[in-house]
């Protein structure tokens, strides 16, 4: 992964997932191991001036899709990547800008993940994500992403 690939993925997040653009997500760093995006509060802010619920919620399956779908393009694999599943759990509120970094839940699933989709075409993985504004741990997310191969090869 390069430096390169975090306003790339900024501006794919922005152009195909407009909610995006409306919270102003930005690509704060996008590894193979995770993903941190980051929303600034403002454009994000509940009648309690915190971060809405909503838009926490969303920069965490963000952050976890982001992260899935590059390790899906570095494997060459032309894919439609969906959540199916997730809980997500608010721990404090969050009162100034704040972040989602994203892992897979269990690293070691993911050779055997690469081999279902090639075999079967679909394929499910769970990712995770951390929500923090600053020190404080905001909330906690895990969803179950699916992803269809596209292009059929193996």
């Amino acid at each position: 992964m390069t430096a390169e690939s975090a306003p790339a993925l900024e501006a794919y997040l922005h152009n195909h997932i407009p909610l995006s653009a409306a919270m102003q997500v930005s690509v704060i760093s996008a590894s193979f191991e995770a993903v941190t995006l980051g929303a600034p509060l403002a454009p994000n802010i509940n009648h309690r001036s915190t971060a809405f619920g909503g838009s926490v919620s969303t920069l965490a399956i963000l952050s976890a899709w982001s992260l899935v779908n590059l390790r899906l393009n570095a494997e060459g694999l032309r894919t439609r990547l969906v959540i199916q599943s997730n809980h997500m759990d608010y721990d404090a509120p969050i009162e100034s800008d704040f972040t989602a970094t994203a892992t897979l839940a269990d690293p070691a699933a993911w050779p055997l993940f690469i081999k279902m989709l090639r075999r079967k075409g679909r394929a499910r993985i769970v990712a995770q994500s951390v929500v923090q504004c600053g020190e404080i741990l905001g909330g906690r997310f895990e969803g179950e992403f699916v992803a269809f191969r596209l292009d059929g090869a193996a």
